[in-house]
């Protein structure tokens, strides 16, 4: 029988509203923000709507080669980690995910990552580290120091634990070996958990900017969250440069303020992101019967 709409649901979407509108607002308002000139942006006359619209923020942004290489960057980095960490994480996930007496040495290899977890070397050693292999100025400094996440492979591993082990006993007596068991059952199986931590990989590798900071000493090896956050408007070399100028390209020099600069900035590094999550999204909301077959 369908559930009269009453004072509970009103409650209940009243509050999913609120939470909706307080994270759309504010991206109304950067968008707005990016598209509005300089004037307009200092003004504070920017709702959620752009005044006086123009694109002069995002064509500095784009228009420059630099823009496009630290984007190729970017884009390698995310591919080359999302693989990478996927690989670890199930080789490393499955093991762990049995018991000690089928796995010996499982007690000792999880004290020793839980403890590399929590007291990890830090920013300086782990950048000696990296300068010591000669990886400074190379897009693998990028990627190896995160190879393996471990908090992405504890998540994998309890969700392998809740495999029925009727499933990789029947497998094994039809014939299977570990791997087949590994990509045959327990990875279909493990879809919606591989879609969450290739999410965090995704994200974490994109929106990264301190690891260019500190690992690329020569601005055209920086991925494209670095590259971005290192631009500004510069008002002195912009007035500078306006001597001989028309009055249009002055125009168009002045439009651009930190501020407008700084949202597009912010819709840059979202947009691929949200173009993204729909792919993945409904990995999270399927349901999924793990206990196909009872114990």
């Amino acid at each position: 029988m369908k559930e009269k709409f009453g004072v509970r649901q009103l409650i209940i979407y009243t509050i999913v509203i609120l939470l909706t509108l307080s994270c759309l607002i504010p991206l109304l308002n950067v968008l707005a923000l990016s598209l509005s000139s300089s004037q307009a942006v200092a003004g504070n006359r920017v709702g959620l709507w752009p005044v006086e619209l123009t694109w002069a923020a995002y064509e500095r942004i784009v228009n420059d080669t630099q823009f496009w290489r630290s984007f190729g960057i970017s884009v390698f980095r995310v591919l080359v980690t999302l693989v990478l960490n996927i690989i670890l994480i199930v080789t490393l996930a499955y093991p762990l995910s049995k018991s000690a007496k089928v796995f010996y040495s499982r007690k000792f290899f999880m004290s020793l990552i839980i403890f590399a977890m929590l007291f990890n070397g830090g920013m300086i050693p782990t950048y000696l580290i990296v300068r010591n292999l000669g990886l400074i100025n190379s897009v693998w400094s990028l990627i190896l120091p995160g190879a393996v996440p471990i908090g992405s492979m504890i998540l994998v591993m309890n969700f392998f634990r809740g495999v029925p082990k009727s499933l990789e006993e029947s497998a094994l007596l039809d014939g299977a070996n570990a791997w087949d068991v590994l990509l045959k059952i327990y990875i279909p199986i493990s879809l919606p958990s591989l879609a969450t931590v290739s999410l965090f990989s995704i994200v974490g590798s994109w929106n990264d900017f301190f690891g260019g900071l500190i690992y690329m000493t020569k601005i055209e090896n920086y991925p494209l969250m670095t590259y971005i956050q290192s631009l500004s408007v510069n008002i002195a070399e912009t007035l500078q440069n306006a001597a001989g100028l028309s009055t249009e390209q002055l125009q168009s020099l002045l439009a651009v303020s930190d501020r407008n600069l700084n949202a597009a900035k912010i819709v840059v590094a979202i947009v691929p992101l949200l173009v993204i999550y729909p792919f993945l999204q409904k990995y999270f909301v399927q349901g999924i019967v793990v206990g196909a077959v009872k114990e």
